[in-house]
């Protein structure tokens, strides 16, 4: 039987948190699309990165089944969350997409790298797959800010209101 703090809970936490959050990254790129439609320039970059995004979503789907891990309860909330963060930042423009998407994997590195930081070489199928997301998340903010993403009025703003939305989003898949 596990214990409150125990080892296996934080990486029950760790798996729940990153379902959630590629959930949530699936729903804002469909909410930019839906927005921005197929044939906006944006939108092959934006289909590239939701298929990834996917990927990591189902890897996690898979871990939750296969650890008996507890999902959030919060999943419907980030269906609608999502979507619409994704579909107001892509009305304010394409610039103010990627600059969401800037945002949001921003702080997923740091998510992902304390997270790899706490694994060590405990769980080698998990830290392998977080490793090689976090990369892919990386590309993403990268591809975001050569995109225009800093041109966005009121980035910094924007920016921040969206990273404190994404720390907020973590802490709480991470219990509820």
């Amino acid at each position: 039987m596990r214990k409150p703090g125990d080892r296996s809970e934080s990486i029950d936490a760790m798996i729940r948190v990153d379902q959630a959050g590629e959930y949530g990254a699936t729903r804002i790129y469909q909410g930019q699309l839906a927005i921005l439609g197929d044939r906006h320039p944006a939108s092959r970059a934006i289909h590239h990165m939701a298929e990834q995004e996917e990927q990591h979503r189902a890897f996690f789907d898979r871990m939750i089944v296969e650890r008996g891990v507890r999902p959030t309860l919060l999943q419907p909330f980030w269906n609608v969350a999502g979507f619409a963060l994704g579909a107001v930042t892509a009305a304010i423009g394409p610039e103010a997409a990627m600059a969401c998407t800037a945002a949001v994997e921003t702080e997923i590195d740091k998510h992902y790298a304390q997270q790899l930081d706490t694994l060590g070489d405990d769980d080698p199928e998990l830290s392998g797959a977080i490793a090689k997301f976090q990369a892919e998340e990386l590309e993403h903010r990268d591809h975001a800010l050569a995109a225009g993403a800093e041109n966005t009025f009121g980035y910094p703003v924007l920016s921040a209101a969206i990273r404190l939305g994404c720390r907020v989003a973590i802490a709480a898949a991470k219990r509820i």
